[in-house]
């Protein structure tokens, strides 16, 4: 038996690897970031961005400039790229 099966053998979408809530229509949106240069770079980002509400997970690529965000829904660009801002950051746009 898997990790997200129940006891009764029913699957569990409550939760995926790691914790995460898995929500139906959930989308992850990769954000260019300038100047993150470190661990504690990926550790205040991840801080930042995982506060704002219908945030699921952050994910830190500073070595690629790249934050990868899966949300519930359509991201808000504008209120992440402030958060970001407000870190010390800047969002550069959406990565392709």
């Amino acid at each position: 038996m898997s990790d997200c099966c129940t006891p009764d053998g029913s699957c569990s979408t409550n939760t995926a690897q790691g914790g995460t809530t898995v929500v139906a229509d959930s989308r992850t949106t990769v954000y260019a970031v300038a100047g993150m240069t470190c661990g504690h770079c990926e550790s205040t980002i991840t801080k930042a961005i995982g506060d704002l509400d219908g945030v699921l997970s952050v994910d830190v690529d500073v070595t690629a400039g790249r934050v990868s965000v899966t949300t519930g829904g359509e991201p808000d660009d504008a209120e992440i790229a402030k958060v970001v801002d407000d870190a010390g950051y800047e969002v550069t746009g959406r990565a392709a």
